[in-house]
């Protein structure tokens, strides 16, 4: 299995100079070795199970037992599925290099979410939206205050 930073690489990279159906195909399994690396931080080992077809979406279940937060990014595997069945049905789509994105996208949104949550154990009480990272200020800086223009109600 490939360290995360390496799959991180490979995700920004899929699709580059590939052909559609094997760039998709890439994106779904870089999205099963993200979850591969939950799984085994829990002292499990990887099912090769599948849940509708697909691996991720076993994965993700399997990764989600006793840990409700992880749910959050049940609908992030279940759209990185979408996009793989967009472009393997029909590859020649006029929309599949954007649908190629977009799956890009979302598998990089699934390796961002797991990579934090194996950092901070809360991420997924609030989604994506993590409360105690966005406290620590880890994603959101403070914001920077605007001068006021003398009008009343300016702070």
């Amino acid at each position: 299995m490939r360290p995360l930073a390496e799959i991180e690489m490979g995700i920004m990279a899929a699709g580059a100079g590939s052909e559609p159906a094997r760039a998709a195909a890439d994106l779904l399994r870089l999205g099963e070795e993200v979850l591969e690396h939950w799984v085994l931080g829990r002292g499990e080992t990887p099912t090769d199970d599948t849940k509708e077809g697909f691996r991720l979406l076993a994965l993700h279940r399997q990764g989600a037992k006793g840990e409700p937060s992880f749910n959050a990014c049940r609908e992030t595997c279940r759209e990185l599925v979408f996009h793989y069945n967009l472009i393997i049905l029909d590859p020649d789509h006029p929309e599949t290099e954007k649908r190629l994105r977009l799956a890009g996208l979302v598998a990089n949104h699934l390796y961002l979410f797991v990579h934090g949550k194996m950092e901070e154990e809360q991420l997924g009480d609030f989604c994506c939206s993590s409360k105690p990272i966005h406290a620590n200020n880890i994603i959101n800086p403070a914001p920077v205050e605007k001068a006021g223009t003398g009008q009343p109600g300016d702070r």
